[in-house]
């Protein structure tokens, strides 16, 4: 049976694509047939960073007003085998998705045998806000450590509580928070709120701290998700996050203020 996780978030630009497109990478290097689906329909940015915006032929909505097969519509990741990207459209509006047709798409790739399907969802709570995260079985909650977005996203974990399959079966969705931008050096000055503090406000516990890199860009725009840099701290915090997701045991890493050596202080480095 898969798994489907949404990846979320109430506020705009906090790193939502990016975390959908490293957390699936994540997943299919562990082995797991994967496919990740944009549902942010009239702004596609998933199949760019996943670096295959030009092999979309047919996107999600094709697929949901049936001018495509599913099979038609999947796109193949040339680094993994077992991951699958579902482009959204570019041309419709945020009504082309319907709850039936995404139902179905879901089932149909459970049915193929897939172990997970990541939805990236668009922010806020409009129509495709809502499908990404209704049939949701886990959701990973996408927050920068401050107020607005903490705000927003306290909204977002509210509608996960009340407006999905599962809440209207009595259950709640598992949601683990994802901090991302985070930086030390601020939240040491204090210009930005601290993992504690967004965990207390928002009652989550972080299932993964990426610090504030130039790397997550870089990566962005070369089409390589970011996990795929070895070197980087923000692609092994990311490996880190769906490890934790995925049951493993990780220490929280580059969540703290390096201290400066004798020689750095001596010399004002």
């Amino acid at each position: 049976m898969a798994e489907i996780i949404v990846v979320t978030s109430g506020k705009g630009g906090v790193g939502k694509t990016t975390s959908s497109a490293s957390i699936a990478i994540g997943l299919a290097r562990r082995g797991h047939k994967t496919a990740v689906i944009d549902f942010d329909v009239g702004l596609r940015n998933l199949d760019l960073i996943m670096g295959c915006e030009r092999r979309v032929v047919y996107d999600f909505v094709n697929v949901v007003n049936g001018e495509a097969t599913l099979k038609q519509a999947l796109i193949k990741d040339k680094r993994f085998d077992n991951l699958y990207v579902l482009a959204a459209s570019q041309t419709r509006d945020k009504d082309a998705l319907t709850r039936e047709g995404v139902e179905k798409v879901l089932k149909d790739l459970a049915a193929d045998g897939f172990d997970y399907i990541v939805c990236d969802s668009p922010a806020g709570i409009e129509k495709g806000a809502f499908l990404a995260m209704y049939f949701a079985d886990k959701a990973v909650v996408v927050v920068n450590p401050e107020v607005s977005s903490v705000r927003d996203s306290d909204r977002i974990i509210g509608l996960l509580d009340s407006k999905t399959r599962r809440a209207e079966a009595g259950e709640t969705v598992p949601s683990h928070l994802l901090l991302t931008r985070y930086s030390p050096a601020r939240v040491a000055s204090g210009e930005m709120l601290s993992i504690a503090d967004v965990e207390e406000v928002l009652g989550l516990k972080a299932l993964g701290v990426i610090p504030e890199s130039t790397d997550v860009l870089n990566a962005s725009n070369k089409g390589e998700p970011v996990i795929l840099e070895g070197e980087s701290e923000a692609g092994q915090a990311y490996d880190d996050a769906v490890g934790r997701l995925l049951g493993e045991e990780r220490p929280l890493r580059f969540t703290t203020l390096e201290k400066k050596g004798f020689f750095s202080k001596l010399f004002g480095g």
